[in-house]
């Protein structure tokens, strides 16, 4: 509880103090019948309260808690007289600043009330001195950074001055267009290099609303805009990177492609996004450069293939005369390698049609679960080779119908599916799953639980020639992912990854707005009927 130090010439009285601090609990008292040897103690130690009788041969009270006063002017102290001295008692609360003062002979109840209170009020005011000198300190740090302040505001000032000189120059002199627009998709501010795309004007452009001078045959931004906010933008990245768009030059009339990427910045709690829009023409037109060569070369090797893979068809089914067991495993291996090559053939020519924009989506309105339960009947002898668990959860109406291209999303769908079966381990799981939301947007997914695919390779999988990851690679073309997230996004769809290493990946696409209308509402009438 605290420290006492006790000081009466009479030992019968420091006894009866003992008895009493050890019947109440008071373990931390010392006891003394010379009030020099108590000095003495005091001088090392930091009593919380001090017990004095009045009358002492060798030093009176007086003289004793006057010095005591002097070590330890934040202790209670207690002054024990007789009725005689109460007089001097009343004088020395009053010259000296004791705590209070008990006649004798005492209550023992109202003795220990008194030290508890006066232990009390010594903590109290050592918490009290605490709090002044923190308080002091503060006051001057107050003072001192009171006196700099004018010089902390001049050089930061000065600091915010020349980062915002530095940033202007970079933005003016920036070879790719900037263009900060506020979440509707209203243009704010822009660079000089965004200008001389536009051949507009900053402030012909300032208050334009980004569609108006950003076009594209691929996507359609409006689907984009209700999705995500401002043209793909309000993801948990806070970031999205818009490819294949055009922006018109209006004093040459040409349209510049380019590729524009966002992000979001917060300021004054205003929402808006900045963009960066680079010019790729050069990169467009090396990339056309290539993709015919690639057209070109492919479309010349199918012929040679198909004839070749024919002619070994003829060889391994008898027609050409009997074959022994040796020769047949050879020309096995011939045929299947030749078959291989023009799968590639064949994924490069889509590829190429995909790009050149020679392909045409053929819309028609079909059940979407029928196609969901034709690829899962497809590829399930895959998954039972592999003694893997294949489930389909397809809770999607019969009379569900959806407008999409039929073979392009099965494609998508067997690739999806076919890579979950190649990339499970034996005895593993695939789910697949699929909905309509009310909107009217169709998702698929499919996960597994085989080994998942690290963090950082996430970003490549839907390039072209993307195979595997960095880890391990597959033996496929790599064009898989890449031609199903250009058949999604042709339908202004959106294709992703979620996965964890060890814990198995989920690949999912949405279509947007694909559900026939009326259908979607009878069926929706007819579950809540």
């Amino acid at each position: 509880m605290g420290m006492i130090v006790v000081v009466d010439d009479e030992k019968i009285v420091t006894s009866a103090f003992k008895t009493l601090f050890k019947i109440e609990g008071l373990s931390d008292g010392y006891f003394f019948n010379d009030p020099k040897e108590a000095l003495k103690f005091i001088k090392s130690q930091t009593p919380d309260l001090i017990i004095s009788d009045f009358k002492k041969p060798k030093m009176n009270g007086l003289e004793f808690l006057t010095a005591a006063k002097k070590l330890h002017p934040d202790t209670s102290m207690i002054l024990l007289t007789g009725y005689a001295d109460k007089e001097n008692a009343i004088r020395a609360i009053n010259e000296i600043g004791l705590y209070k003062y008990i006649e004798k002979p005492w209550d023992n109840d109202d003795l220990i009330l008194n030290i508890k209170n006066g232990i009390e009020r010594s903590h109290l005011l050592k918490k009290l001195d605490a709090k002044i000198n923190e308080l002091e300190i503060t006051n001057k740090k107050l003072e001192d950074y009171t006196k700099n302040l004018e010089k902390i505001v001049d050089d930061r000032t000065s600091e915010l001055k020349t980062a915002n000189n530095k940033l202007s120059s970079i933005i003016s002199s920036c070879a790719d267009g900037i263009v900060i627009v506020d979440k509707h998709g209203v243009i704010e501010q822009v660079n000089p290099a965004c200008e001389n795309m536009t051949g507009l004007s900053a402030t012909a452009l300032c208050h334009m609303n980004l569609q108006e001078i950003v076009f594209s045959d691929k996507y359609d931004f409006n689907v984009l805009k209700r999705k995500n906010s401002i043209l793909g933008l309000g993801n948990d990245k806070n970031e999205v990177l818009i490819r294949d768009c055009y922006i018109k030059n209006t004093l040459s009339g040409k349209n510049i492609p380019v590729e524009i990427n966002f992000a979001s910045i917060q300021a004054q709690s205003k929402e808006s996004y900045v963009g960066i829009i680079r010019d790729v023409t050069i990169q467009k037109d090396a990339e056309r450069l290539r993709d015919d060569f690639i057209a070109t070369l492919t479309h010349d090797l199918r012929t040679p293939l198909l004839a070749a893979i024919q002619t070994l068809k003829f060889f391994l089914d008898g027609s050409l005369g009997a074959l022994e067991e040796r020769q047949c495993v050879l020309l096995s291996t011939m045929l299947q390698s030749n078959e291989d090559l023009l799968g590639l053939v064949n994924a490069l020519l889509e590829v190429y049609k995909f790009e050149s924009g020679k392909l045409t989506l053929c819309k028609t309105e079909f059940s979407i679960k029928d196609l969901i339960n034709q690829c899962y009947e497809e590829l399930k002898p895959l998954a039972e080779k592999k003694d893997i668990k294949f489930i389909l959860h397809n809770d999607i109406s019969d009379n569900t119908l959806i407008n999409a291209d039929k073979s392009e999303i099965k494609r998508v769908i067997i690739n999806l599916c076919g890579n979950a079966v190649n990339y499970t381990n034996k005895s593993g799981k695939i789910e697949i799953f699929s909905k309509i939301h009310e909107n009217g947007d169709f998702i698929f997914s499919v996960s597994d639980n085989g080994n998942g695919i690290p963090k950082e390779d996430i970003p490549h999988l839907f390039m072209r020639f993307s195979q595997g990851t960095s880890k391990k690679r597959s033996t496929g073309t790599g064009l898989g992912l890449y031609l199903s997230r250009q058949i999604v996004e042709a339908h202004n769809g959106k294709i992703w990854l979620e996965s964890k290493l060890n814990s198995g990946s989920e690949f999912s696409f949405l279509l947007p707005e694909v559900v026939q209308a009326g259908v979607y509402k009878k069926e929706r009438q007819a579950v809540n009927g």
